[in-house]
C-alpha cells in the first residue's frame, strides 16, 4: 500500500542545509497496523507528512497503492490524498465556527466527483457510532478534548480512505480518554480493514500496534 525508496529530505535555513530524513525505506502493506516510533525532532512527523502526501521528498520515490506519486500533477496528487488518506492530528484541527456535523462533512465539500452514498446519511452514521450524535450541532469549543477527537476520527473516515494517519492522537488526552480514542482506532484496523498508521513517541503506544517503525535523526533504525 505504501512504499518509500531511498526517501531524503532537506531544507534551507539561511546558509545552512538540515536534513530531516536521511535515505529512508520503509514499505507498508494493505491493512497493516503500524507506528512510527520516534522522539521529537527525529524527523517522524516529517516522514508521515510526506507519505500522507501533504509533502513531497527531495530526493527519492513515494508509491502510494502501485502509484508512483512523482508522475502525478498537484491536482491528481490532490484527488489522491483526498480519496486515500484520512487525517487524524493531536491537535483535532477542527474549525469553532462550524458545527461538529459540519466539521465531520467539511471533506466532502471539496471533493471532486459524486460520492456513492449520502455524506449526511454517513456523517449520522458515523457519529453514531462514536458516541457523539448527540453533539451534533455543538460547536468544537464547547465539547470535551475526547469528544473532540472523536469528531475528527469521524471527519478522517467520512470518505472511505483506505489509509488512516494518526499523528499523537492521544497527545493532547488525558489517560482514560486516550484509551478510548486508541480503541476506536485499533477497532477501523481490525473491524474496517484500514490500513492505520500511528506516528508517535510513546513506546507503550506502539507497542499495541503490529510493527514499529524506529526513526532517530531522521534515519531507519
Amino acid at each position: 500500500m505504501i512504499k518509500v525508496q531511498k526517501v531524503f529530505k532537506r531544507f534551507s535555513l539561511g546558509d545552512e542545509e538540515l536534513t530531516i530524513l536521511k535515505d529512508v525505506n520503509i514499505e507498508i502493506k494493505k491493512q497493516e497496523f503500524v507506528s512510527i516510533l520516534g522522539q521529537s525532532g527525529s524527523g517522524k512527523s516529517t516522514l508521515m507528512y510526506i507519505i500522507g502526501l501533504l509533502d513531497q521528498p527531495t530526493e527519492g520515490k513515494v508509491i502510494i497503492d502501485g502509484v508512483d506519486i512523482a508522475t502525478l500533477s498537484d491536482d491528481e496528487i490532490s484527488k489522491m490524498r483526498s480519496q486515500t488518506m484520512g487525517f487524524v492530528f493531536q491537535q483535532f484541527n477542527l474549525i469553532n465556527k462550524l458545527t461538529v456535523e459540519e466539521n465531520i462533512l467539511l471533506p466532502t465539500i471539496y471533493h471532486q466527483g459524486v460520492l456513492p452514498y449520502d455524506p449526511k446519511v454517513k456523517a449520522r452514521e458515523l457519529m453514531s457510532r462514536f458516541g457523539i450524535d448527540h453533539r451534533a450541532q455543538s460547536y468544537p469549543n464547547k465539547i470535551s478534548g475526547g469528544e473532540q477527537q472523536r469528531v475528527s476520527i469521524a471527519r478522517a473516515l467520512i470518505l472511505d480512505p483506505q489509509i488512516i494517519l494518526a499523528d499523537e492522537p492521544t497527545g493532547n488526552l488525558d489517560s482514560n480518554t486516550g484509551e478510548i480514542i486508541l480503541k476506536l482506532i485499533e477497532e477501523l484496523n481490525r473491524k474496517d480493514k484500514k490500513t492505520i498508521v500511528i506516528v508517535t513517541h510513546d513506546k507503550d503506544i506502539a507497542k499495541r500496534t503490529k510493527r514499529s517503525i524506529v526513526i532517530k535523526d531522521g534515519v531507519i533504525q
